[in-house]
Formats: structure tokens, sequence, C-alpha cells
């Protein structure tokens, strides 16, 4: 995998998608060859990642992440197929568990059990992706191959599936079923929790070493008091969620916006290199400032991050 980069749709402009498509540009122009969109309620994150896959050709295109509880897996699966395809192959379908309280609000669902949820909603989507068809019955999910109608799409190769785990539940599942994961976490969690959780649960059931992506907010300036500013107010919300507040706790900040990496390029540059030391396999920027200048910054520090080292799996694990 090669360091990507999220993108933002800017909502002030005359078209969304077309403006997405652009800034995708940007970054496949400045040597990016990953970029990752966020679901929201306005905009399908899985439907634009198609499309730039389709418009943006050599340009990797992942979701950064399609929460599980709003829509049943056979109608992600389907989404995601069609990404697939449009994409040539080049889309991965990166998933969440969602924040609770936001979820409760806006869809009015459940969340809890959320480990046997998310084992229930990979073992449609895998079934689905691995073998084309899917008969599963469990105690939250019921996905049934009708045989009237394909579950599968011929044009679509396999994608590979990443969950943003963080919890020892979810590490755990993830390890067992997923390709990796996709956590917003400080280089102390990667390298205390989330690397030897998830490799311990894939060498337990037999699979690959999974991909480790960190996600990192960064802005690249010379007024780094005014984008801390803004990283302070556009993140205070994960402050309010228990599990980013353990996040906080465990790497001894009191904010998620104190992990953002602001700076020079080279400033920048070293703190990632922090997270691939903890055991990440990959970064993922995701930029704090707005703006084309900005975003364009960004990339290139991306472009110019040399190729992970390959992470060999260890017998370490997470303390219980």
């Amino acid at each position: 995998m090669t360091t990507g980069v999220l993108l933002t749709p800017d909502r002030c402009t005359h078209h969304v998608v077309d403006d997405t498509v652009a800034q995708a540009r940007l970054a496949r122009e400045a040597g990016v060859r990953q970029v990752w969109l966020g679901q929201q309620l306005d905009l399908d994150a899985i439907a634009l990642a198609g499309i730039v896959g389709a418009l943006v050709p050599e340009l990797g295109v992942g979701t950064s992440v399609v929460p599980i509880n709003p829509r049943h897996p056979l109608v992600v699966a389907a989404a995601a197929q069609t990404a697939q395809s449009a994409a040539r192959g080049r889309f991965s379908l990166g998933l969440g568990l969602g924040v609770a309280m936001l979820e409760q609000i806006a869809f009015g669902v459940p969340t809890d059990h959320v480990g046997q949820r998310l084992r229930e909603y990979l073992t449609v989507l895998c079934a689905i992706r691995d073998m084309g068809t899917v008969n599963f019955q469990g105690a939250y999910l019921t996905a049934v191959d009708p045989h009237v109608m394909p579950v599968a799409l011929p044009s679509a190769v396999p994608y590979p599936i990443y969950v943003a785990a963080m919890g020892p539940q979810a590490l755990r599942v993830t390890g067992e079923l997923a390709d990796g994961t996709l956590p917003y976490a400080g280089p102390r969690t990667l390298d205390e929790v989330i690397v030897p959780a998830i490799t311990a649960a894939a060498a337990d059931a037999g699979r690959p070493t999974p991909q480790v992506f960190g996600l990192v907010n960064v802005a690249i300036t010379d007024d780094v008091d005014s984008a801390r500013a803004v990283a302070a107010e556009t993140l205070a919300m994960y402050d309010q969620v228990p599990s980013y507040q353990r996040i906080n706790s465990r790497e001894g900040v009191s904010s998620v916006a104190d992990l953002a990496l602001i700076g020079s390029a080279q400033d920048v540059a070293k703190g990632l290199a922090r997270y691939l030391d903890a055991g990440a396999t990959d970064v993922v920027l995701m930029p704090v400032l707005k703006g084309r200048d900005a975003l364009a910054r960004v990339c290139e520090v991306a472009a110019d991050l040399p190729a992970p080292r390959a992470r060999v799996r260890t017998s370490r694990r997470a303390p219980a």
C-alpha cells in the first residue's frame, strides 16, 4: 500500500462531486496513489469513491469509514461491488462501528453488542465477496441469497475490507475476518494495543498479517498556532466520545487535536514516522486546513514519504 490522503468535499462549491474529483486529480498529479472518503449524511462515500475511481485513472479509492449500523450488509456489498467495478479494481471498503450517540439520534437504531454485530456483518460481506453467495442467520442479521437475482457482481474483483477497530472485541473480530484496520489513534495506542491485538487475532485464525492504517490529522503551515486552533475547533466532538477519551489518556494528551501533526513538511514527516515505527503499515493523512493550497501541501508530504517497511508477525499480544 501507499500513503493515502483523506479528501473532504467542499460543500460551498457549485458542484460537490466535481469538486471532489478535482481534489482527487490534484492528489494524483502530486504523486499520491490512494485517497479516502468519509461517509456523511448528505454524501455517500461508496458512490463517490466509485465516481472518483472511474474518472481518475491509477488512483486507489477507499472509504474511511462507512458505519455498519444504518445499512444492511447486502446493500453495502452491492454498493462496494459497484464501486470496485467502476474503479477497475482499485476500491477499498473501510467500515466503522459508528458513534453511538449520533446514530441513535439520526437513525434510531440499536448500537449495543458491537462485537457480535461486527462479526455477523463481516461474515455476510466476506461470504458475498469470496463465495458469491450468502445464507446467514445470526442473532442480529439475516442475509440470504434468494437466487432470483444475483448478489455477486462478476465484473467486481474482490476488494479489501478494513474496519476502524480500536476496542478489544472489534480488534479481535477484525483480525479474524477482515483485511486490516483504520484506527484513528495515536502511536502509543497503535504500539501497545491495536497492532498486537489485531496481529494476534489474525494469527490465531490462520490469516495473513493484517494491514494497519494510522489516520493522522496534519497541516503543513508556518502559522502553527492558527492551525492548532482550527484543529481544536473541528475535532472537539471526538473528545466527547468514550473511546477517544481513553486514547487521549493513553497518549498523554487532553484532546484529540493535540495529536495533530502541525508545522513544516519535515516536522510532519518526522511525526508520521512514529506511526510507522509503532507498527502501522501505512498512514492516511487528514488535512486540518481547508482549501486547495493546504491540500496540495499535504499531498506533497504524502507523495514524498518513503514506502512503509513490511511488518512481520510477532508473538507480542495486547495486555489483557
